[in-house]
C-alpha cells in the first residue's frame, strides 16, 4: 500500500534507492519523445518517396508534432498538478504507444500529419509530469541540480540519439519502423513506474479553467503558423493576422491568469530574471538543434552518400558530446556566474553554426562532425543551467506549471528550428535549383519541392539529366545551407547577450548562492546511484568523488 500524499502532495518521502530507480525509469519517456524529435529526419528521404508529400506536407510531418506538443504541454502541466502526475504520465505513455504504433503504416501523408499530432497530445502528457516528479521526489537541493542535469543529458542525448536509432532502423526496415520504436520503451516503463514513481499533485490545484487552456492554445498556434509562413513566402498577410491572432490571445491569456486567485499559469514567475531568460535559453538552444539536424541528416545521406545508419553514427560524437557537457557542467556552474557559463555555451554554438557555412555549407562529412559536436557540447551545457535557473525560481507546489514552461520552451524550439532554420533552407533550395528540359510537371514539382524528391526523380532519368539534376539540385541545397548557418550563427549570438544581459544580474546570482549551499555532488555520483539502486551496491570501490574544495 502506497503511503498517503503529505502536505506538499507527493506519497510519504521515498528512499534513496527508490528515488533513483525512480529517475531512471522516468528517463524513458524523456528519451522517448526527445529521440521522435529527431528520429524523423533521417527517415524524410524514405517518407518522400513512399508517400511522395509536398515540401509545405512534409514540413508538417517533422512541424506538427512539436507544434501540437508546445501548444498542450501548459494545460497538461496544470492538469497533471490536479489529477496526479504519475497517473498523467500513465496515461500519456499508454496513448503514446497505440497512437506510435498506427503512425508506423500511415497509407499517406496526411494520415502520417494526423498521427503526429495524435502522438503530440500524449507527448504533452509525458514531459511536464517527469520534470514536476522529478522536482518533488528529489527534495534536496544538491540531489535535485544533479537529477536536472542528467534529465537535461537525456533530453539532449535524445535529440541527437534520434538520428542514430533512425538509422539503424531504416538500414534494416522501412520508415514505419522508427515509430515502432516507442512501443517496447513505453511498455517497460508502463511496467515499472506505478512501483517506484511516487504519485504527486498540487495540493492546492485551483479551478479547472477551460478559458485558459483555450487561450494558451490559441497563442502559440498562430504564432508558429505564421512564422512557418514568413519562412516560406515572406510577411504575407496570412503571416500578419497569425501573428494578431496569437498576440491578441496572448495577451487575454496573460490578463487573465493575473486576475484569477488561482492562475493555470503563474505569469509572475517571468518576473524572475532567472525564469525567463532562463526559458529564451532553452527555446534559443533547442533551434540550435533541431535546426541543424533538420539539414545535416538530408546532406548525410543525400549529398555526402552515407547509408542511413552512417550517417547515424556520423553524429554519435555528438551525442556523447552532449551527455558529457550536460553532466560536467554541474561542476563548474558552482564556481562561475550562470549568466557567464550559459554565453559561453552560446558561443561555442555559434562556432559550430559558423564552421558549416564558412564550409560551404553541403557535402563536407568532417566539417559537419566537428560543428555537431561543438554545437552539442554549447547547448548540452546550456540547457542543464538554464534548466537548473527555471527550477529553482518556482515553488515546489508549481512544480508541474513552471516545469511545463520549461518545456514549451523545448518543444517551441523545436518547431522553430525545423519552421524558420528549415523553411529558409527550404525556400532557398526551391528559389535556386535549375531543372534540365524534358521533365514533366509531376518531376518538376517533387525536384523543386525537396532535395529528395530531386534525388527521386534524377532515378527515373538518363545518366546526362540524372546527373544535371542532381548536380543543380545539391548547388541550391549548398547554398541554403549557407545561408541557414549564418541565420544560425546570429540566432546565437543573440542568445549570448540575453545571456549577459538578463542571466547575469544579481538576483540571478542570488538564486545560486543559495543553491549551492550544499555540498555538490560529482557528476560520476549519477553512476553510483544507479549501482546502488540496482542492487549492486555491495560491489567494492564503489564510485565516488572527493570532496570539493
Amino acid at each position: 500500500m502506497q503511503p498517503a500524499p503529505d502536505a506538499t502532495g507527493v506519497d510519504g518521502p521515498p528512499s534513496r534507492r527508490r528515488r533513483w530507480a525512480a529517475l531512471a525509469v522516468l528517463l524513458l519517456p524523456v528519451l522517448l519523445v526527445s529521440v521522435d524529435n529527431t528520429v524523423l529526419s533521417f527517415a524524410l528521404p524514405q517518407i518522400s518517396e513512399a508517400l511522395t508529400p509536398s515540401g509545405t506536407q512534409l514540413l508538417w510531418i517533422v512541424d506538427v508534432y512539436p507544434l501540437v506538443l508546445a501548444a498542450l504541454l501548459v494545460p497538461m502541466g496544470s492538469l497533471a498538478d490536479r489529477f496526479g502526475r504519475r497517473r498523467m504520465l500513465l496515461l500519456g505513455s499508454t496513448g503514446f504507444a497505440v497512437v506510435s504504433a498506427l503512425a508506423a503504416y500511415a497509407p499517406s501523408a496526411e494520415w502520417l500529419i494526423a498521427g503526429r499530432a495524435a502522438m503530440g497530445l500524449f507527448g504533452a502528457m509525458l514531459m511536464p509530469s517527469t520534470m514536476s516528479l522529478i522536482r518533488n521526489i528529489f527534495t534536496d537541493r544538491s540531489e535535485l541540480r544533479l537529477a536536472i542535469a542528467i534529465w537535461a543529458a537525456a533530453f539532449s542525448g535524445g535529440a541527437a540519439l534520434g538520428p542514430i536509432v533512425g538509422g539503424f532502423l531504416l538500414e534494416h526496415a522501412w520508415w514505419g519502423s522508427v515509430f515502432l520504436m516507442s512501443v517496447p520503451v513505453l511498455m517497460l516503463m508502463l511496467a515499472t513506474a506505478p512501483f517506484v514513481v511516487p504519485e504527486s499533485r498540487d495540493p492546492r490545484p485551483g479551478p479547472f479553467d477551460i478559458v485558459s487552456i483555450l487561450l494558451s492554445v490559441a497563442a502559440i498556434t498562430p504564432v508558429v503558423v505564421g512564422v512557418k509562413e514568413v519562412a516560406k513566402n515572406g510577411l504575407t498577410g496570412l503571416a500578419l493576422a497569425a501573428f494578431a491572432l496569437g498576440l491578441a490571445a496572448g495577451g487575454a491569456f496573460v490578463r487573465r491568469q493575473l486576475t484569477r486567485d488561482v492562475p493555470m499559469l503563474d505569469v509572475r514567475l517571468f518576473a524572475s530574471p532567472a525564469f525567463g531568460g532562463g526559458v529564451l535559453v532553452n527555446l534559443l538552444s533547442v533551434v540550435a538543434i533541431t535546426g541543424f539536424l533538420y539539414f545535416v541528416s538530408q546532406d548525410l545521406q543525400l549529398v555526402v552518400g552515407l547509408r542511413p545508419v552512417e550517417a547515424g553514427l556520423a553524429l554519435l560524437p555528438g551525442l556523447l558530446a552532449t551527455i558529457v557537457a550536460g553532466l560536467l557542467v554541474v561542476k563548474v556552474v558552482a564556481r562561475v556566474a550562470p549568466g557567464r557559463i550559459i554565453a559561453a555555451c552560446m558561443a561555442f554554438a555559434a562556432v559550430g553554426y559558423g564552421i558549416v557555412a564558412v564550409a560551404g555549407g553541403a557535402g563536407t562529412l568532417w566539417p559537419v562532425i566537428t560543428a555537431f559536436v561543438i554545437l552539442s557540447v554549447g547547448a548540452g551545457a546550456a540547457e542543464t543551467v538554464s534548466n537548473d535557473l527555471i527550477l529553482s525560481s518556482a515553488p515546489a507546489g508549481r512544480a508541474g506549471a513552471a516545469s511545463a514552461i520549461s518545456e514549451t520552451a523545448y518543444e517551441l524550439g523545436a518547431v522553430l528550428g525545423t519552421a524558420i532554420l528549415g523553411g529558409i533552407m527550404s525556400a532557398g533550395y526551391h528559389r535556386n535549383i535549375a531543372l534540365p528540359g524534358g521533365l514533366t510537371s509531376a518531376q518538376q514539382e517533387a525536384a523543386r519541392e525537396t532535395l529528395g524528391g530531386a534525388t527521386g526523380v534524377a532515378a527515373q532519368l538518363d545518366p546526362s539529366r540524372a546527373q544535371a539534376l542532381l548536380d543543380s539540385a545539391h548547388s541550391a541545397f549548398a547554398g541554403s545551407v549557407v545561408v541557414t548557418s549564418w541565420i544560425g550563427v546570429g540566432l546565437m549570438a543573440a542568445a549570448v547577450v540575453v545571456s549577459l544581459a538578463i542571466l547575469s544580474r544579481p538576483q540571478v546570482a542570488e538564486i545560486e548562492d543559495h543553491v549551492v549551499d550544499a555540498e555538490l555532488p560529482d557528476p560520476y555520483d549519477a553512476l553510483a546511484e544507479l549501482v546502488a539502486q540496482s542492487g549492486l551496491d555491495d560491489v567494492p570501490n564503489r564510485v565516488g568523488a572527493p570532496p570539493r574544495r
